[in-house]
């Protein structure tokens, strides 16, 4: 595998003036504008028999502007500037490529690498327009600083109102994130950000790549919004989609030049069983440009402090991991099953982000757990910083549909929370966007169910339901922030148990935004319950951020007792105690200290308490209390305590 990358790096580097002009493609391709006002246009169109430019500026007349064709399938037009030095092209203005094909079809196509699509509300299909505003944003303050812990707030622009509609980057600059801010959160992940025809795809469905969506703004309310994060000490990470492209033609990528590849594989290799969607040839030079500069684009145009790569089992595998199972042995991630064309790309794609922006973060949404995925390029790892631990939300699930709570198994929860491979660093989450979209339910929802319409008001009596609920809902995230990885995630709602799902409008649901929206407001009521689940997780954040124990080395358990129902670890200095029976309390509990020998008596005291009176516990627990170290073995180490 490194010989492959080392290969194909070392062909870019030879044949293409090195890697920095060649993922710098974006500036030359497309429609770009010159300081002299005069318009440069570039396309990459291999099947294509003519190339023209048609638009507002030339009253759409398909023949009057012909690229001229160059070697390799690559098209280019100059229109030099106006007699008043004013650029052809107008800002705002709207353009298509036409395409002859093979055929002698005329073909009007958007910009594979255009950076402005709307749609019009009486239209189906998006229009290409073209951006170069006499003044664009200009960012104000730094990147920050790469971090040692990460704690993800997962977000989707269009969403983040309580209102029926399709919120802006404006709300979520000056609403969401002083909001993340307060909880904790250092690092925002965005989704649906590449611009995507179909609102209920998810942003999953990818249609310009180089475009952000315009239902939320303008790209340059993106960049205040990254800017604004920025000033707060907030990484933006965006969600990116290159493990398939949407099989729309007018306003996608498909059949650009007429053909079924161009920038996908022909036939059934270049189309998703499961996604209804178009696979991208990863050998092929010309898309290894597109991906590349695309990545690089949104670095250094909107300051995007680095990626979630989606649907990167689908890319390892020449199966797409479809009907496929993974054990976790070797046979399953080296063989001719694993296409190396596309693994190959992730590590070229990781050592250039790492190359030219080295604070720049990376993570891999990999279900299959591929050896070395997050390990350096040099070692023949794919170059990522982080993968998700997928298995941890799986797991929640499992037990709150299928086990009683005596029935739970400690033994099994602390090894999901803990398998994995070792020097290579997990993001732990107890649910993400997965778990709250319509046909699944959130936690919170699993837990309380229909009793979240009735009895979530401080007013109504705390029924056995709402009660187990509330307490379990902490009790699971404080477990899994703690000793499930090296960052944790959490999609935007879930923190205070948002109820019901996540349903984008569609024919379906008579293209309703009941479901498309977050609530933000049931936090702010002081009579509702939800507040308590609001506290505790930034409560849980603001601890994790003054000790630091994601950045920590993995816990060490020291308890896992099955009849008990009590899990013990040690993190970061901080002992962590859950007790996960239904019913029984426990008085002068012995548990570990890590420590192997004892030069002083160490004191410990409360820190965080999920039963607590602000967090809707019921506070049992006297926080003034002063516990002590002894030297008493206990579980095979000659330290312990009681609590």
């Amino acid at each position: 595998r490194y010989s492959l990358f080392y290969n194909r790096l070392k062909n870019i580097e030879e044949s293409e003036d090195g890697l920095d002009k060649f993922s710098k493609s974006y500036k030359t391709f497309g429609v770009n504008q010159f300081v002299d006002g005069g318009i440069y246009c570039k396309e990459w169109a291999p099947g294509a028999e003519a190339v023209f430019l048609a638009g507002d500026f030339n009253g759409w007349n398909p023949f009057s502007h012909p690229y001229k064709k160059m070697e390799y399938g690559k098209w280019e037009l100059f229109i030099p500037p106006g007699q008043d030095g004013y650029p052809p092209v107008a800002h705002g203005s709207k353009l298509k490529v036409v395409i002859r094909a093979q055929n002698g079809e005329l073909l009007y196509r958007i910009s594979p690498w255009a950076r402005y699509v709307v749609r019009d509300e009486d239209k189906v299909n998006y229009d290409w327009v073209h951006w170069s505003p006499p003044q664009s944003y200009i960012h104000k303050h730094p990147s920050p600083k790469r971090l040692k812990s990460l704690r993800i707030y997962e977000s989707h622009v269009g969403i983040a109102s309580p209102e029926g509609k399709v919120a802006s980057y404006k709300n979520f600059t000056y609403n969401v994130l002083p909001r993340i801010k307060d909880l904790g959160y250092n690092c925002v992940q965005l989704m649906a950000i590449m611009e995507h025809a179909y609102y209920a795809s998810f942003g999953y469905q990818v249609t310009s790549f180089f475009a952000a969506s315009s239902r939320y703004g303008t790209p340059d309310d993106l960049k205040e919004m990254i800017d604004v994060a920025h000033s707060m000490g907030i990484t933006v990470l965006l969600d990116v989609v290159h493990s398939h492209a949407s099989k729309n033609s007018e306003d996608g990528l498909n059949k650009f030049d007429g053909t079924d590849s161009c920038f996908f594989h022909s036939g059934p290799k270049g189309t998703h069983q499961l996604w209804d969607s178009r696979l991208f040839d990863y050998a092929n030079w010309e898309v290894l440009r597109f991906l590349l500069s695309n990545l690089r684009m949104w670095i250094e145009d909107y300051r995007f402090d680095g990626f979630r790569f989606d649907g990167v089992t689908s890319m390892l595998y020449h199966h797409h991991g479809i009907g496929t199972g993974f054990s976790g042995d070797y046979s399953e991630y080296f063989g001719l099953q694993v296409d190396e064309d596309a693994l190959c790309y992730l590590m070229l794609a990781n050592h250039m982000i790492k190359f030219l922006h080295p604070e720049c973060i990376t993570i891999a949404e990999d279900v299959s757990g591929m050896p070395a995925l997050c390990r350096p390029v040099a070692e023949g790892g794919g170059g990522f910083d982080y993968r998700l631990a997928m298995a941890i939300p799986d797991k929640w699930i499992q037990i709150i549909k299928e086990l009683k709570d005596e029935d739970w198994n400690m033994g099994n929860i602390v090894h999901t929370l803990t398998n994995r491979r070792y020097e290579e660093k997990y993001i732990a989450y107890a649910e993400s966007h997965d778990q709250a979209l319509v046909g699944d339910k959130t936690l919170a929802f699993r837990l309380m169910d229909a009793e979240m319409y009735t009895n979530m008001s401080v007013l109504s009596p705390l029924t056995p339901v709402i009660d187990r609920g509330i307490q379990l809902h902490k009790m699971i995230r404080l477990i899994t922030h703690a000793l499930g990885g090296e960052s944790y995630l959490n999609f935007m709602g879930n923190e205070f148990g948002h109820p019901e799902w996540l349903d984008f409008p569609r024919k379906g649901n008579n293209e309703s935004y009941h479901y498309a929206r977050r609530q933000f407001n049931l936090t702010e009521d002081h009579l509702l319950r939800y507040r308590f689940l609001n506290a505790f997780d930034r409560d849980m954040n603001k601890l994790e951020e003054r000790f630091g124990w994601l950045a920590s080395p993995p816990g060490f358990v020291s308890e896992k007792h099955e009849s008990n129902k009590v899990i013990a670890f040690e993190r970061a200095g901080l002992i962590f105690i859950f007790n996960f029976h239904p019913y029984q309390s426990y008085v002068d509990y012995r548990v570990v200290i890590w420590h192997s020998s004892l030069i002083v008596v160490s004191k410990y005291k409360i820190l965080l308490d999920s039963d607590a009176a602000e967090y809707g516990g019921h506070q049992r627990l006297d926080h003034s209390t002063e516990y002590f170290s002894e030297e008493y073995p206990h579980n095979y180490r000659p330290n312990s305590l009681m609590v």
